[in-house]
Order: C-alpha cells, then structure tokens, then sequence
C-alpha cells in the first residue's frame, strides 16, 4: 500500500514507523527540514520537504497513485486542505485528517466534511479520544490499560498482578476449571518488558502485566478475581484545564451525578472560561506543583488525581506530590514515551499516551481486511484488533483449536447476534461473527490476511 503522510511530529513518525515496518511504500511531508532528515535517515520512507496542502508537493510525494493520504501536522487547515487537495486533484481513495478544534466538529456543521464540501473519510479528534481512554480508566481503577470493542460489549482490559494477586503461579487452563461461569480469557502478559501470547500450561508470576478479554458485565468480577477491587473514581483532581480537562470534567458532570470534581488550571483566564462552561466542578486558579493549591483543592480526600497538562514533567511531579499527600491514586498524561518505564517506579498508577491512543485509531482505518477497531499495546509490540469474518475467511466453518493462528496470536472473544461468547476447542467461527483478537506486531499481516475480502466473494 502506498501512503503518504503529513507531518513528521510524533504521531506522523509512529504512523510511518508502523507502516514502514510493515512495508508499505510510506512517504512523508512536512515543513521542517530537520524532522524530514530525521524520519529519512532513520526509517525507509522518502521525506519531501513543503506544505502538505500544496498540490505540488503532492505530486512530487507520488499522490496520483497513492492509496491513502493521512494529515496529522500541527495544524487543522493544512490537515484539511491536504484531504482536499488529494481527493479533487489527485484522486486518493482514503483520506484521514486529525482534527483538534471542536469547533469544527459540533454536530450541526457535520455536513462540512461530506463528499461535496470537504472529502475526508475519517477524522481523528485526540482530545476527544484521549477523553474517553481517561473516563475509562476512571470507571476501571484497578487497570492499566482499558479497551472496549463489539460496540461497548466487549473490553480488553490491563492489570498488574500483585502480591497479594491470588491467580499468581496458577496455570491459565486451570482459570477455567477454578471460575467456570468466568467469561474472560488471558491473552497477553509483559514480564520483564516483555511481551509474549502465553500458553494454557503458562503462569501468572508476581509482578506481571497482564491483559485479559472480557464481556462488558465481567470486567469488575475478573479485576477482583486478580486482586483489584477499586471502587470507581467519584472524587476526582483534574491538573490542567485544556481541551482533554475540560472534556473530562463536563463528561463527569454528566455521567457520574455524585461525583465531587475539581480542577486546577495555571491560567487564570482559562480558569475563569471553564469555571463559567461547567456547573458542578469547582476550578481553582494555580500551580499543581504547589502543594498548597494541591491542599486547597482536598487532594487527600481525592480517589484519584489526573495529570492533564501540556507539559510531562508537571504532570509527574503533580501526580507524585498528590500520592504523598494521600491521594489514592494518580493517573498522568504523558506525551515522552521514554518516561513510561520509570513511572511505576515513581508510585504513578497509570499513565496515557496521547500518540499511542492517535495512532491505534489511525491504524483502525489502515489495517486492510475487515479490521472493525486496532489498539496498540507496549509501544507497538502488540495489537489488539476487532475484526469481521466474511464467508470467504478461512477461519469460518472450522473449529478453533483446528485452526493454525500461530504462536504470536491469540482469539480473546467473540461477538455474535450482539451475544459475547468465550472461545472453546470445539467453538466453530461464524459468517459475521466479530472477533476480539490479540496480536504480536510481527503476526499482524496474517491477521489481516484471514480477514481480508476475498475476489471470490463479488
């Protein structure tokens, strides 16, 4: 496939990275000369130098027979025009752009984007998309990581096992015979920074990070069955009042009737905006680091504290101070994946990564065949992806433990006539069916090939 990407940031870098490991023919644009001899000499991809709007520069990128155009620069109306250009000059199929302002978004200018105005097939909106990853994370306290699939039905879900994790030296086939009536299926597991698909006969040891499949109405039981019994957040510190807390807070206001929020933003303009957009959460005007602001805002009495600002090292040092002080937990946005390592060191319960999330929706819409939703998890080393079996996969008809998915993939759940069903032996795939699989990066493709739309079926 050939793509052509603009924007050589850090998302535009992880999307081409993917891509070009995967090898497709990638090629990227942006304005800066040093990110352009960056992304050249590190990855095979060709780098173009010029706005990615601008139709020479496209053609010179190869747009007359490119598949896909993906606009993730820094700016909404280069993002834009470079879909539009694309689409009424060159033709592209597949056009993405990432989107920030909500402005542009608002339900009643929807018609914007249509194929008579603005042709753009998907638009990314991180604010948005990270929004909904920290509201889940929320609901979900004892994980990591949280994933939902099959329209809500189906969640992946990260947990770390403990000391006191009473599954620990437990053989994964025995997990059945101990929770019968259990609908969850182990399917990942990072030891030692690891990650590996593991096998019935493999353990669970102290320490892991664990991701399991699980139906919707399971996810709290399977938690507690690991030694996580977390109460969902409903006293809440938000630090940062930007796009991503203010989208937080308004969404609290409106999902969680009880709950007591409260925000914190360096501006005091900004403060002042918000305070008058939401109703219920109290905004104080200060510095997180500043542990009286922290005490005024009653951190200690808080369930958790979320790290929301635009700058890492406030959101680690916040987070750390809001732990000592006697806040339960501490969720951080961090955009420097080089820190992820340390953070569990530094007593930071979990943390989100805004490109990673940006670039799992993108990877949504790239990955050929029936591919329904793509999460990437531990830095690109594994996927987890919804995909849609057609009459021509060579999955249908054929009973599971007949199938040869290989040793870096794992079937995690199944969703049929909107029922979730855990997979078996003798569980035979379906026309239709939609299935929660998980992934190593390097079995990718071959999940994409069982899914992919034979010529056989026009």
């Amino acid at each position: 496939m050939k793509v052509i990407i603009c924007g050589a940031g850090q998302v535009g870098f992880g999307i081409a990275e993917r891509l070009a490991r995967e090898n497709n023919d990638v090629t990227v644009i942006d304005t800066n000369p040093a990110l352009i001899q960056s992304i050249s000499d590190i990855l095979d991809v060709r780098g173009f130098l010029g706005y990615g709007s601008h139709p020479d520069v496209l053609a010179k990128a190869g747009a007359e027979d490119a598949d896909m155009i993906i606009a993730v620069t820094r700016f909404d109306e280069v993002n834009m025009v470079a879909c539009q250009v694309a689409h009424s000059l060159f033709n592209v199929p597949t056009r993405i752009a990432r989107i920030r302002a909500q402005n542009y978004l608002q339900e009643h200018w929807r018609d914007m984007f249509s194929r008579d105005n603005m042709p753009i097939d998907v638009i990314i909106s991180p604010e948005v998309e990270v929004g909904e990853m920290v509201m889940r994370r929320l609901s979900l306290p004892g994980a990591f990581d949280v994933m939902s699939f099959a329209d809500g039905e189906i969640s992946v879900v990260g947990v770390v096992c403990g000391e006191d994790c009473p599954v620990v030296d437990t053989p994964l086939s025995q997990l059945t015979e101990l929770f019968p009536d259990l609908s969850a299926v182990v399917v990942g597991i990072v030891r030692e920074g690891r990650l590996f698909v593991p096998h019935s006969s493999d353990q669970m040891l102290e320490g892991d990070r664990v991701y399991f499949v699980a139906e919707k109405g399971q996810v709290e039981r399977t938690l507690s069955i690991f030694g996580h019994e977390e109460r969902a957040s409903s006293r809440v510190v938000i630090a940062g009042g930007g796009n991503i807390g203010l989208y937080v807070a308004s969404e609290l206001e409106k999902r969680l009737e009880h709950s007591k929020v409260k925000l914190v933003d360096v501006s005091r303009d900004r403060a002042i905006s918000i305070a008058d957009q939401l109703s219920r959460t109290i905004v104080l005007h200060g510095n997180v680091v500043d542990e009286e602001i922290l005490r005024e805002a009653d951190v200690e009495q808080a369930d958790t504290f979320v790290a929301l600002t635009n700058d890492d090292q406030v959101n680690i040092l916040s987070s750390i101070m809001a732990k000592r002080l006697g806040c339960q937990r501490a969720l951080a946005l961090i955009n420097n994946s080089g820190y992820s390592s340390i953070l569990g060191s530094l007593d930071i319960d979990a943390h989100i990564n805004p490109r990673a999330i940006t670039i799992s929706k993108i990877l949504q819409h790239v990955r050929r065949g029936r591919i329904r939703g793509v999460h990437s998890v531990q830095e690109g080393l594994g996927e987890v992806l919804e995909a849609e079996a057609l009459d021509t996969s060579p999955l249908v008809g054929k009973s599971l433990r007949d199938l040869d998915l290989g040793d870096g993939v794992r079937i995690g759940s199944i969703y049929r006539n909107n029922e979730v069903i855990l997979p078996r032996g003798d569980t035979q795939i379906m026309a239709h069916d939609r299935i929660v699989i998980f992934a190593m990066s390097d079995m990718v493709h071959r999940v994409e090939h069982l899914f992919r739309v034979s010529l056989e079926f026009f």
